[in-house]
């Protein structure tokens, strides 16, 4: 296949800039999509074209499968970028795209499906020798079903949503008289958030590091691992902080490799292609599980491209056009650390959403700061959709030179006439545990408990 010539981006904000900066790099024309409410948005300035796909809400807009393959017949886009949330995870939207004969810059169709299904792709996982949580063989299908398994693998356990993620549809459950009616409210969660009640139960790992695995595969089998994410740092469920490598004292080399290889495994297990990322629990033993798989490119993916110096977006371009992957598994290595705060609009003490009129907006500069923004001066944060205001990234020699910066970087930068979560990113900054790398999912709860008691 050649290059394509058009690319239109099925997003908004800093990610739909993203892939606006990589397709200019490339050569490449794109088409913006936008709603009425980014109609003044900086991905339509500076998107070679632009189309307007409906109102402001989601579903009318950005969820909207046919306005965005019109938008994309009308200006002759031959290649579709989904970007993140929105339609990225969605086999139907990859379907269509390919019986409309415009490239999905993304997994097939199969690979999504698989994949976002939690019960089938925890079978494809243990069919291919990855470790996973014990848990339910599948879908759990009566109460009585449920006590069963979770009196044969042992509490605490967590009942999980088949469908979806982000929290949602879940509920840990540490007392046998607990279960049914977690059972029932995970239930009713998820069929109200996917549209699918099923669920499955999985044993609980106590105070476990959320950490992902970065790979890229093409189309002709290759699978590269580009290392670890440290995502431990969560609120409900939500990361707020993400560093590359892992703070974790026991992520040697050894384990590094091993984890890489069981995450291009499982990869290629799943005829995978494009860029996703294999998420693991991993305890205080070295031991580690299988969780999910994210068939797009991640949030975070800037850190990974810091510590390794590849440009993921463009190489998702460039495997989506048939072309072989640019590096191999032996030129991907691994320099100094890298952090992201993600700035979200939203009271730092409440969490609850700040949506408003960005007054004053100045980001921070100097050696070693990265920031993916759709904001400026002006600009309004809309209510309709998510809270990421700014993703803001340092690069250091080592952990603590990445630290030192993102205090720096923190206390300079200037978001005015909303509130935003930097106070809270800059007091962590200077927690005594999360300086000695003393992290895991709970991490958070602990803080909060501890700061509110000053």
């Amino acid at each position: 296949m050649q290059m394509f010539k058009k690319v239109l981006i099925a997003n908004r904000g800093e990610i739909a800039l993203r892939v606006i900066w990589a397709c200019k790099e490339l050569g490449l024309k794109t088409v913006a999509v936008y709603s009425e409410a980014d109609r003044h948005s900086l991905h339509v300035k500076f998107a070679d074209q632009a189309i307007c796909i409906g109102p402001a809400r989601s579903k009318d807009s950005y969820l909207s499968v046919p306005a965005i393959i019109s938008a994309a017949e009308i200006t002759g886009a031959d290649a579709i970028h989904p970007g993140y949330g929105f339609l990225a995870e969605s086999s139907y939207f990859a379907e269509v795209c390919e019986a409309c004969r415009i490239t999905f810059i993304g997994p097939s169709p199969q690979a999504i499906r698989l994949m976002g299904d939690k019960s089938r792709a925890k079978k494809a996982m243990i069919k291919a020798g990855v470790p996973v949580v014990p848990g339910s063989p599948g879908i759990i299908e009566s109460e009585e079903q449920a006590i069963g398994v979770a009196r044969d693998i042992g509490y605490p356990v967590i009942v999980k949503a088949s469908a979806g993620g982000g929290g949602r549809g879940m509920r840990i459950v540490r007392d046998g008289k607990d279960l049914v009616a977690a059972f029932r409210a995970a239930r009713a969660e998820a069929t109200a958030a996917f549209g699918v009640p099923d669920l499955y139960i999985e044993k609980f790992i106590e105070q476990p590091r959320h950490i992902e695995i970065q790979v890229m595969a093409d189309q002709r089998g290759n699978v590269v691992s580009l290392h670890e994410r440290e995502c431990s740092i969560q609120r409900r469920h939500q990361k707020l902080i993400e560093e590359a490598p892992s703070a974790a004292a026991l992520m040697n080399e050894k384990l590094r490799r091993r984890m890489g290889k069981t995450a291009t495994d499982a990869a290629a297990a799943v005829n995978y292609s494009n860029a996703g990322t294999i998420e693991f629990l991993l305890d205080a033993s070295g031991n580690y599980f299988f969780m999910e798989m994210n068939t797009r490119i991640q949030v975070e993916h800037g850190v990974t491209e810091l510590v390794t110096g590849r440009d993921l977006v463009k190489e998702q371009i460039l495997v989506a056009a048939e072309q072989p992957l640019s590096f191999r598994q032996a030129d991907v290595g691994l320099v100094g650390h890298a952090l992201e705060c993600r700035i979200n609009a939203e009271d730092p003490r409440t969490f609850a959403p700040s949506p408003g009129l960005i007054r004053h907006f100045w980001v921070p500069g100097g050696p070693g700061i990265r920031v993916d923004t759709f904001a400026h001066e002006g600009c309004e944060v809309s209510p309709y959709y998510d809270s990421l205001v700014a993703k803001l990234m340092t690069f250091g020699k080592d952990r603590t030179e990445a630290i030192a910066r993102m205090r720096r970087a923190l206390d300079t930068m200037v978001v005015e006439g909303i509130k935003t979560s930097i106070p809270l990113q800059r007091q962590i900054m200077d927690d005594p545990d999360f300086i000695a790398g003393k992290l895991d999912t709970g991490f958070m709860e602990r803080f909060l408990k501890r700061t509110a008691a000053i």
